[in-house]
């Protein structure tokens, strides 16, 4: 059984902790709150680029680019987005989890010999990664982390669209957890190479019913605006990531916090019943002293 002097200091030690959790989550909550401001501020972006490719398909001329060439898969690029940091609870361990789902479905679909080249973002899901690397599944690390900045997103992009261009890779996938509340983030696996045409009719709603001129002519301004399409959209999914990971860290946190609180409790309790009884068994020896003097 526990002495008062061994129950005081775990009292001391479990208040800490709800002090550290609950600050830490107030740090991650704020975070959190930045990502989401920063993807309002990527909204308008998104919208002008989408705006611009509606109208041009409004125009109903012949549109062509590297970036919309659907070809037998053999090689395919799958980015995992993930955290470089720790304590968000089960986070990573569900991407890596829907990544090798997708793996499995990859190889269902095109054959067990498919190659396939996973590029994680953030050093915990690297690590996680690099368990599943074989003769098929190549780890690439482009030492891009969930904190990249736009500069740093864009190269990335570029990067993966001349491997396209090249015929390197067949088609570029990618997975990440969409953010929709601090208490619900969602799984998401999407294609980004070669673009869907339904994507097309997706953005072509858009389209405004004024008439444009288009200079020098309609498919050299979309191959130009395609680019920043897809761009948008991946400075979109990192700033996601960003965001579901604090609201993970903001939910953890809020897990730990309260059961530091109940175990805080339940030692109060305890210390309080032992301090009784300690006083108790006092008063009873002093009593029983007086009475036999």
């Amino acid at each position: 059984m526990a002495t008062l002097r061994e129950l005081k200091g775990r009292i001391g030690s479990v208040a800490s902790s709800e002090k550290i959790t609950g600050a830490m989550k107030m740090i991650s909550s704020a975070k959190m709150h930045k990502a989401e401001q920063a993807l309002r501020r990527l909204l308008p972006f998104r919208q002008q680029v989408e705006t611009i490719i509606g109208n041009l398909l409004s125009a109903d001329a012949q549109f062509s680019s590297p970036l919309l060439q659907s070809r037998d898969v053999n090689h395919v690029a799958i980015v995992v987005l993930g955290s470089d940091d720790g304590l968000c609870g089960a986070y990573n361990v569900n991407i890596f989890k829907q990544l090798v789902a997708k793996i499995a479905d990859y190889r269902a679909k095109w054959g067990q010999q498919i190659e396939i080249d996973v590029y994680p973002v953030g050093s915990k899901i690297l690590k996680a990664v690099k368990k599943i690397a074989s003769n098929t599944i190549k780890v690439v690390d482009e030492d891009v982390d969930s904190k990249a900045s736009a500069d740093e997103v864009k190269q990335f992009v570029a990067m993966l669209q001349q491997r396209f261009i090249n015929n390197e890779i067949d088609r570029v996938d990618f997975l990440y957890m969409s953010f929709k509340s601090v208490s619900r983030q969602v799984l998401t696996h999407e294609q980004l190479l070669p673009v869907e045409q339904n994507t097309f009719d997706k953005v072509g709603k858009v389209a405004s019913a004024r008439p444009y001129l288009f200079e020098p002519d309609v498919n050299s301004i979309f191959t130009t605006v395609l680019p920043l399409y897809i761009l948008s959209v991946m400075q979109e999914v990192f700033t996601e990531n960003r965001a579901s990971e604090q609201a993970a860290r903001v939910m953890a946190m809020q897990s730990a916090n309260d059961n530091a609180k109940k175990l805080l409790e339940q030692l109060r309790l305890e210390y309080n019943k032992l301090r009784q009884q300690s006083i108790t068994t006092e008063l009873l020896d002093i009593v029983g002293g007086q009475i036999k003097n």
